[in-house]
């Protein structure tokens, strides 16, 4: 990997059983399932944390599980949006890298230059509007707009982490959103990489 800092991403799979075999498994009324909750450690694809629980419960509860290691990075795809969850990991000066939903409202402070042959569309300085959201997480939050130039579909990144430039490369982001879309009600960030490139002032 190309980052010197520890690299996490989240990967969660629901794996079908069949009810018949398995009643204490049951997920919807005629189906049995179980949640594979995975964290690995990009440096060399290994798995550092693992979670079995039944189909029912959401990625999302899975960051109360985590103690976030300080300097480390975290990279979710949107079903961890969840900004009391998220400032843990700034309180706790480790980073995180979480695709956006399109009704989490911001407001725009800044602007900064962005490399659009890179497929970066906007990187902007923003804050939480919405009350209850703002109250859960009060600090500046970055959003970058990156274009998927094969397939024309945009994706879009928040992060608490303002020193990298480049922190998304179109690897890492055209992967986040086709683990968005995969089969068996599973969400993936594995594909996920960070480069190192330094920001620009503030």
């Amino acid at each position: 990997m190309d980052l010197a800092h520890s690299l996490y991403a989240s990967d969660s799979t629901t794996i079908d059983l069949c009810l018949a075999l398995f009643p204490w498994a049951k997920f919807r009324k005629h189906k049995g399932a179980v949640k594979m909750h995975t964290w690995l450690d990009l440096h060399g694809n290994i798995p550092t944390f693992i979670s079995i629980t039944d189909g029912k419960v959401h990625d999302v509860k899975i960051l109360d599980e985590i103690r976030p290691e300080a300097g480390a990075f975290y990279v979710m795809d949107r079903g961890y949006v969840d900004f009391e969850r998220l400032y843990r990991f700034t309180l706790s000066s480790a980073f995180f890298v979480v695709r956006t939903k399109s009704n989490v409202l911001l407001q725009r402070r800044y602007s900064h230059p962005v490399d659009k042959t890179t497929g970066v569309r906007s990187d902007h300085t923003v804050i939480l509007t919405a009350i209850d959201s703002a109250k859960a997480y009060p600090d500046a939050l970055r959003r970058v707009s990156y274009l998927d130039v094969e397939t024309r579909k945009r994706f879009k990144f928040l992060t608490n982490n303002f020193a990298l430039r480049h922190l998304l490369s179109p690897r890492s982001t055209s992967a986040a959103g086709r683990s968005n879309s995969s089969s068996s009600g599973s969400s993936s960030t594995c594909g996920s990489r960070l480069s190192t490139a330094p920001a620009r002032t503030q």
